[in-house]
């Protein structure tokens, strides 16, 4: 690059993949300069990829040479307003991967809720370098003997879950030990969503996430 020519961010690129599930949908989020990582990154049950953790993931990484990767699963990119069944949802995972493994780089599985269980079951099945567990619905809201740890711990990669301190599918103390890092974000809810009264910022909780997964990721490639 000449010098003082300014360094122009990489132009997003939408693809729609077929799957077993339907069409899914990638939307792709470049590094800036030489990539090290492809991070893919699945939605929840109840939203898509207009989390605001996962929105954050994908403006922050690139600038850590790191690709993200937004997956929509077909359910979503159909229009509709439920979920189907793990099975379905794994099998949508894995009619993106090839695409996602593409470019020849390591991939890191990773999403929020629902996504996270995803990429925990699928994991060593596809080959993924690590798993990223956001807000990893550990038991349904109320319900810790309905406990979804087997999956977690099963993941056979290294994995980061990062957690609100207030999430009610699972607060960090509820998660067994294991191999797994596990980061708090503070008084964050199942969003990381934090009340006004809290000793930390919206901006800041998010800034833990996105720090957090930037410095681990930075220890894989």
């Amino acid at each position: 690059m000449t010098p003082g020519t300014p360094q122009t961010t990489p132009a997003l690129a939408v693809r729609t993949v077929g799957t077993d599930a339907g069409e899914a949908r990638v939307t792709w989020h470049p590094a800036h300069g030489d990539a090290r990582l492809v991070l893919a990154l699945g939605h929840g049950a109840g939203g898509g990829i207009e989390a605001r953790d996962l929105r954050a993931l994908a403006a922050a990484l690139p600038a850590h040479g790191i690709t993200v990767a937004l997956v929509e699963q077909p359910w979503r990119v159909a229009g509709k307003k439920v979920a189907p069944a793990p099975k379905t949802l794994d099998t949508g995972w894995r009619g993106v991967w090839p695409g996602l493994a593409e470019p020849g780089l390591p991939v890191i599985s990773g999403g929020r809720s629902a996504g996270a269980r995803v990429a925990c079951r699928t994991a060593t099945e596809l080959g993924a370098r690590a798993v990223l567990a956001l807000s990893f619905p550990l038991h349904p809201p109320g319900r810790p003997e309905k406990s979804r740890a087997a999956e977690l711990l099963g993941a056979g990669v290294p994995t980061l879950v990062v957690q609100g301190g207030n999430d009610p599918f699972g607060r960090p103390a509820e998660f067994p030990d294991g191999p797994h890092e596990l980061v708090e974000v503070p008084h964050g809810d199942h969003g990381f969503a934090v009340p006004k009264r809290a000793d930390l910022t919206q901006d800041e909780a998010v800034a833990v996430v996105t720090d957090a997964v930037a410095r681990w990721a930075g220890g894989l490639a």
